[in-house]
């Protein structure tokens, strides 16, 4: 038996298993209490790890961590959603008080995995997975096998700079279409609209859905008047899938992948008001010779992905 854990910016979550993308044998979720920081986290692992490890007699264990790490050294490099994680030695410190040997991932890399191995990628020799949620991720998998865990990081889509003037590493495209970007940009939106009292049904709708607070307006909500017809929430959405397909073709030029697929709540809202305008943006931009060699899919697997992809890495080939 395999032990997968991740450490994400608002759960923790430890699965064992075989490491064959079938069910779990034990599955375990804790919240993550910001304010404690990567200490608590580490608390938390101690002490749910240690029962798990000797009940189910773990052999290996492994983690996706949700931020950029030094793979092959088992060491964290940081944490942008909690403090505490700066160049901390994560498999080696599991190692100690687990006593199993550990390796360490990155989330979006070891969901990759699962999602080549496991879920909408099965068969493909090469496949880009991305996660499109309150950021905005991405991981490649070549002959079910991460690339570039020796490096500091890889395929990460979110930061690419979506033109010239994108000067600073806050302009990418994680900003304009992760679900925090699409939420922004609406909001500026209906702030102008009232400005111009250009007051049409669409603007009523989603000035309802925020109770008249502009601010409070979450990107679920827009996904949800989106997939209503709301035509306003449609275009936040068009304009978000653009930026994020324009990444992607890039990608796609680059690497060449027979295979890309795309998950995480942002898509969600589904095919209409997602995909298709993401499998446009992509015919666009993308290198004239690939436009037919490839595959957009959505994910399969849900919000357990990184823990499968884990216990994939654990299991090792």
């Amino acid at each position: 038996m395999f032990l997968g854990i991740e450490i994400g910016g608002t759960k923790l979550q430890l699965g064992v298993g075989l490491g064959d993308g079938s069910d779990f044998v034990a599955l375990e979720r804790r919240d993550v209490d910001i304010a404690r920081g990567g200490q608590g986290i580490r608390e938390q692992i101690r002490e749910v790890g240690r029962k798990l490890v000797a009940d189910h007699q773990v052999q290996r264990a492994a983690y996706g961590f949700g931020g950029p790490i030094f793979g092959s050294r088992g060491i964290v490099q940081t944490s942008h959603q909690v403090a505490g994680w700066d160049d901390f030695p994560l498999s080696q410190w599991t190692e100690t008080e687990l006593g199993v040997p550990t390796k360490l991932g990155n989330d979006c890399d070891v969901a990759a995995l699962a999602e080549a191995n496991f879920g909408a990628g099965r068969g493909a020799r090469s496949v880009f997975y991305v996660t499109v949620g309150t950021g905005i991720g991405g991981g490649l998998v070549f002959d079910r096998q991460i690339h570039g865990t020796d490096r500091p990081a890889s395929a990460e889509i979110g930061h690419l700079r979506p033109g010239l003037d994108c000067v600073t590493s806050k302009q990418t495209i994680e900003s304009q279409a992760a679900g925090p970007g699409i939420a922004l940009a609406t909001q500026g939106r209906l702030e102008a609209l009232r400005i111009a009292g250009d007051a049409t049904r669409d603007f009523q709708d989603l000035r309802e859905r925020c109770h008249g607070d502009f601010l409070c307006l979450t990107t679920k909500s827009i996904g949800e008047a989106a997939v209503a017809g709301n035509l306003l929430a449609r275009e936040q959405y068009r304009k978000a899938t653009q930026v994020l397909g324009w990444g992607i073709a890039q990608l796609i030029t680059l690497v060449a992948p027979e295979l890309v697929v795309v998950g995480g709540g942002v898509s969600l809202v589904g095919e209409e008001v997602f995909f298709a305008p993401l499998r446009t943006a992509l015919q666009q931009y993308v290198f004239p010779p690939l436009r037919n060699a490839y595959r957009l899919v959505p994910a399969e697997l849900g919000e357990t992905v990184v823990v499968h992809g884990a216990l994939a890495l654990a299991r090792g080939n």
